[in-house]
């Protein structure tokens, strides 16, 4: 459970409606209290059936347990309209999930909640209503929340209650708890926290046997307007985290709404697409790979490590060898907070992060993992090795290394005193005087080192000095404690600075810290969540970043802005943002193709800033050829990129038969001389006045290195056709300038 005194602090005494006709939990806790102590006692599933069933035709007897409805002109999510406990829920066993999107807590009891609607349907009875009841200002705004919907596969009714009225009138005093209701719109059960897959069920399922033999259900539907079907798709889904080769410069994208990991060069093109079939585990070649909802990333060489977050698995990607294996967790949640079995056998929760690091052995004997459910940091030894401050540990184990499993913001030269909220992301500073890893601690919204020296945690910026407050949030340049950030998720080092770069995701701002001086300060993002690019970092806006990593020596700065579902490419040199450029046509092909199949290029859509061109009308008769000869110019200082994905496509919409059995696409690899290309007009033309699309997408990057983009064009050759067959060729010269 969230912090529960913090989000006391949350309620607000003026936002209270008039109480005098409803409840609130106050009034279900003592009751609700005699029923849980019998059920520590009972033995047998039937005896706890007997105890939820009397415990029910008692509350039956009382008349004060109605909760107020649902404030009218709230935001509904999933649904065609608003939903009221006196209407479209009445005659419903209602789960009310009182959640807020950033908190842990509250997506690990997502599972339980998809099971429990998979077993009782709407037409049984059954609705779940996630109450979203936001703790950051940056969750209340409506579209971020259609993001976490969207993310989090949330497919049940989200009512978006921006000032937590109903939270404050049913007296909820933490993240996450259920509230499930009656058919009257009657308090019936509480769970707070999570954990309670058991009693959910149980409670559930009784609920629905008992009103049901009263005939109180009703089956009606609840109609449902899904968001997700309303979006078109993206090349990358909710891009979690990034990571970079520094020798092979190859980028490791957790494209984590696509449960998958791409390797990309790079110049954008594709060179590995791993998993994205669906969710789920399971180990094997590329194609048949499952993730579900990997989050952190690291790359070396031909490996790639993944915290595959909510299989609650480390995962690790042999790229010579086409292979994807288990190297630490269960697949299924676990509660453990200290660890020390092997690392098959050793239950772990929502890894969020991983960094390749060394601990008294061998190089890179060690992979550190952020484990943002027990809010600590992990540690899997690859080889032998050793903790700071700790024990000598086998190749294989998996331990806890820092954190009690407490989530606060408390600082303490012994690790497991230390006490961190949901770690988010890591970034190893392996030289001196460092020697730490930097965590994005996102809770407590804050940025702490953690010694891999002496395991002593320290505080860097952010939060402030009360442990136990983990609302001390802003948006606030400055240092130490007077820093404010707001639920940072990435932190990346540069060793030729010496300055730690924060993707500070509920500000929507990439910041930079000094770790020596402790200032901090905005390096990129208009603090507004859109999708702007430039003129410069401060004009450039981001959207939840979540991730980022350092590359060129320090001169580039890749983010993954998370719910604009792209990669960005900050040039720390020139102070600009740009896309970076990812090959469509092949993720596709390669996500469509057997693995055995060839990959075919498909076209994609051309970009809405793409130039069309309409040209004269060019006379042709039947037999003839025509050249179509391309000439383009790229813009200055820039050359196509090296294994260049640049390419052409031809096409003839409605008239197909114009083009049937010749080359409709191919490379551009060389554009200093104008590209020739040919079509056949038939001996006997289906129509008069077709016309032609020459489409182009060119890869370019910074001839003296760094940034890449994308260019396209597309030109529109009408075509006049003589039906007077004749032999020779017609040509036309087809020039743009990007």
């Amino acid at each position: 459970c969230a912090d529960q005194e913090s989000a006391r602090r949350f309620l607000s005494a003026s936002a209270l409606r008039n109480m005098a006709t409803y409840s609130s939990l106050t009034a279900l806790f003592p009751l609700q209290s005699q029923l849980d102590y019998g059920l520590e006692d009972a033995t047998t599933q039937e005896q706890k059936e007997k105890l939820v069933l009397q415990y029910l035709r008692k509350l039956d007897e009382r008349e004060d347990l109605k909760v107020p409805d649902f404030e009218e002109g709230l935001d509904w999510l999933n649904t065609e309209g608003p939903l009221s406990l006196q209407k479209e829920l009445a005659g419903k066993v209602v789960v009310l999930d009182f959640f807020t999107y950033c908190c842990i807590n509250c997506m690990h009891i997502l599972p339980d909640l998809h099971r429990l609607e998979q077993l009782h349907t709407v037409k049984d009875g059954l609705v779940v209503v996630g109450v979203h009841s936001a703790k950051f200002p940056n969750e209340k705004v409506l579209q971020n929340v259609c993001s976490a919907v969207l993310r989090y596969n949330i497919t049940h009714p989200v009512v978006n209650d921006t000032d937590a009225r109903l939270w404050q009138d049913l007296e909820v005093a933490c993240w996450p708890t259920l509230v499930i209701l009656g058919p009257r719109g009657n308090l019936l059960f509480s769970l707070v926290g999570e954990g309670h897959r058991e009693s959910l069920f149980l409670f559930t399922a009784a609920a629905l046997k008992h009103y049901g033999e009263q005939g109180l259900l009703r089956d009606h539907a609840v109609k449902l307007k899904l968001y997700r079907d309303s979006l078109p798709p993206s090349i990358l889904s909710f891009p979690g985290k990034v990571a970079v080769d520094p020798n092979s410069k190859n980028l490791a994208i957790a494209d984590t709404g696509h449960h998958r990991v791409l390797v990309i060069s790079n110049t954008g093109k594709l060179l590995y697409c791993v998993g994205g079939s669906g969710s789920g585990w399971k180990d094997g070649s590329f194609s048949e790979a499952l993730f579900c909802s990997p989050q952190g990333v690291f790359i070396k060489g031909d490996i790639v490590f993944v915290a595959d977050t909510e299989n609650h698995l480390i995962r690790k990607i042999d790229l010579s060898e086409g292979r994807v294996t288990t190297l630490a967790g269960i697949g299924v949640q676990g509660t453990d907070k200290e660890g020390g079995a092997m690392a098959l056998q050793q239950p772990i929760s929502s890894p969020w992060d991983v960094a390749l690091g060394t601990a008294g052995g061998t190089e890179d004997n060690v992979l550190w993992i952020a484990m943002a459910g027990t809010h600590q940091i992990w540690a899997v030894f690859l080889e032998d090795g050793k903790l700071p401050k700790g024990s000598e540990f086998g190749k294989g184990t998996c331990v806890r290394f820092a954190g009690s499993g407490n989530e606060e913001n408390r600082n303490n030269a012994y690790p497991h005193k230390a006490g961190l909220a949901q770690p988010s992301g890591l970034a190893l500073a392996p030289g001196q005087p460092w020697h730490c890893l930097f965590i994005a601690d996102s809770e407590s919204s804050t940025i702490r080192s953690l010694s891999l020296t002496d395991g002593a945690v320290k505080h860097i910026v952010g939060g402030e000095r009360d442990p136990l407050n983990l609302f001390a949030f802003g948006d606030v340049d400055g240092k130490g404690v007077d820093a404010k950030l707001q639920h940072p998720l990435g932190v990346a080092w540069d060793a030729s600075s010496s300055l730690l770069y924060v993707a500070d995701s509920y500000n929507h701002k990439i910041k930079v810290v000094d770790p020596k001086t402790k200032q901090c300060r905005v390096l990129a993002g208009t603090g507004e969540a859109s999708d702007v690019f430039g003129p410069g970092f401060t004009e450039s806006s981001f959207n939840e970043p979540g991730g980022l990593c350092v590359a060129e020596g320090g001169k580039l700065l890749y983010v993954a802005d998370t719910n604009n579902h792209h990669i960005k490419v900050l040039d720390l040199e020139t102070k600009t943002v740009s896309l970076f450029p990812i090959s469509v046509e092949e993720v596709d092909a390669l996500l469509s193709s057997p693995a055995s199949a060839p990959v075919v290029r498909k076209v994609p859509k051309l970009p809405k800033s793409a130039p069309v061109l309409s040209m004269t009308a060019l006379p042709v008769s039947a037999g003839q050829a025509i050249r179509l000869n391309l000439s383009l110019t790229l813009p200055a200082g820039t050359k196509l990129t090296e294994e260049a994905p640049s390419f052409w496509s031809l096409s003839a919409e409605g008239n197909e038969w114009l083009l049937e059995g010749q080359a409709v696409t191919g490379d551009l690899a060389d554009l200093s001389q104008p590209l020739s290309i040919t079509c056949s007009i038939p001996a006997q033309p289906q129509s008069t006045d077709p016309m032609l699309t020459l489409s182009a997408w060119v890869y370019c990057c910074l001839s003296e290195g760094g940034a890449c983009m994308m260019k396209a064009v597309s030109f529109i050759q009408p075509l006049l056709i003589d039906s007077e067959p004749k032999n020779g060729t017609v040509a036309v010269m087809l020039t743009h300038a990007f």
